[in-house]
């Protein structure tokens, strides 16, 4: 897990580094053990009030048929990721997608359908943007490509797909509520530590990003 902290001008920093939420990368650390230590929520709610995440992408996969305690923990995610600004991405259609769904939609918070037909009205009610692709189960891919991290609530072969193709495109994969036990998935036992991985990982991504451009800036000098 990274370490999130704040200064006194709530700037948040990750590892010691001051995070930018544009172009979500950290900066110099010129301070690492200036200000508080702080939750991953807290942080991603402060960065929300000020900044707009949208640019952050993460989704949500499982079956159609969804068991009630898929679906109640699938509603709980959408609704705490929702209000935090950040898009979610789903299969737009039934079970599991159609309860992460409506949680983000309680909370104002924007999710996308990525739908396997051709036609917008095959999204559930509570998709805010339905994406027809006319792929089938191919669309399975552009959900796990799109993502910058995957949550996988419950398990089926389509999910299964899915959270390979996640795994392939070196995404986190988070495990909840009987997703698939493969190696690389990170599993938790509720939805709140579910939702702090998830943050973790957006965190880790921005690190990732920096550390590459350190790369490319000592092979290409300027």
């Amino acid at each position: 897990m990274h370490r999130f902290s704040m200064l006194d001008d709530d700037t948040v920093c990750v590892d010691g580094a001051p995070l930018d939420p544009a172009l979500w990368c950290v900066g110099p650390v010129e301070a690492p053990e200036a200000g508080r230590e702080t939750s991953p929520i807290e942080a991603f709610q402060t960065l929300a009030e000020t900044n707009s995440l949208r640019h952050l992408v993460v989704g949500v996969i499982g079956p159609r048929e969804a068991t009630p305690a898929q679906e109640t923990a699938a509603e709980a995610v959408g609704q705490a990721l929702g209000q935090l600004d950040l898009t979610l991405i789903c299969g737009g259609r039934t079970g599991v997608m159609r309860s992460v769904s409506k949680g983000c939609s309680a909370v104002g918070g924007l999710m996308i359908g990525i739908l396997p037909g051709s036609h917008p009205e095959e999204a559930n009610e509570f998709v805010g943007v339905p994406l027809p692709t006319g792929l089938g189960e191919a669309r399975n891919m552009v959900i796990a490509k799109s993502a910058r991290v995957l949550i996988a609530i419950g398990g089926s072969y389509g999910t299964l797909s899915e959270v390979a193709y996640g795994l392939h495109f070196s995404k986190s994969v988070i495990g909840l509520a009987g997703a698939p036990d493969v190696d690389g998935v990170r599993q938790a036992p509720d939805v709140p530590t579910a939702v702090n991985l998830a943050l973790d990982a957006l965190a880790g991504s921005a690190v990732e990003k920096t550390k590459q451009s350190c790369k490319l800036s000592d092979i290409n000098p300027s």
